[in-house]
Order: C-alpha cells, then sequence, then structure tokens
C-alpha cells in the first residue's frame, strides 16, 4: 500500500467515523422526541378527564345531585382530551 493510498484510506475511515457518531446523536435525539411527545400527549389526556371530573364533583356539591354532573363532565373531559390529543398528533404529523 503506498502512501498516498494510505491517507486516501485515513481521510475516508475518518469521514465515516463522524457520519456514524452523527448518525448516532440523531437517533438519540430522535428517541427523545418521541418520549416528549408522548409525554405530552398522555399529559394532556389525563389533564382533561381529571378537570372535568373535579368541575363535576364541585357542581354535584353545590346543587346535591351527586353522581350526575361526575358523570357528565367525566365523559366530557374524555372527550376533550381525546380530541385534543387527535389535533396535537395531526399537527405533530404535519410538522414532520
Amino acid at each position: 500500500m503506498s502512501n498516498k493510498d494510505n491517507d486516501n484510506f485515513k481521510t475516508r475511515l475518518k469521514i465515516a467515523k463522524k457520519q456514524i457518531s452523527s448518525n448516532n446523536t440523531n437517533d438519540a435525539d430522535n428517541k427523545g422526541l418521541f418520549m416528549g411527545s408522548a409525554f405530552r400527549l398522555g399529559t394532556e389526556l389525563v389533564a382533561a378527564v381529571v378537570v372535568g371530573t373535579i368541575i363535576g364533583f364541585i357542581l354535584d356539591s353545590w346543587f346535591g345531585t351527586k353522581p350526575w354532573f361526575i358523570i357528565i363532565f367525566f365523559l366530557l373531559g374524555v372527550t376533550a382530551g381525546i380530541l385534543n390529543v387527535i389535533r396535537t398528533a395531526k399537527k405533530m404529523q404535519d410538522n414532520n
């Protein structure tokens, strides 16, 4: 192997190592982005259900109609949470 071939090989090796390290970094970033998105979607769903249930509980306490408002606002919270998750997922998909 000549000196020129050896230098050419070393250059290609350095380029390949840089590409591999940048691909590993991108994979880690994508995994973190995915986990953050999944956590956000889950949090939005749970928050809507909890808020709806609390509102129902408060209204039931005021009007003495247990458990009707809790059930109604729980279902409204579930519906709102699912709609929020769908809307957010569509936005995230459009951004990619």
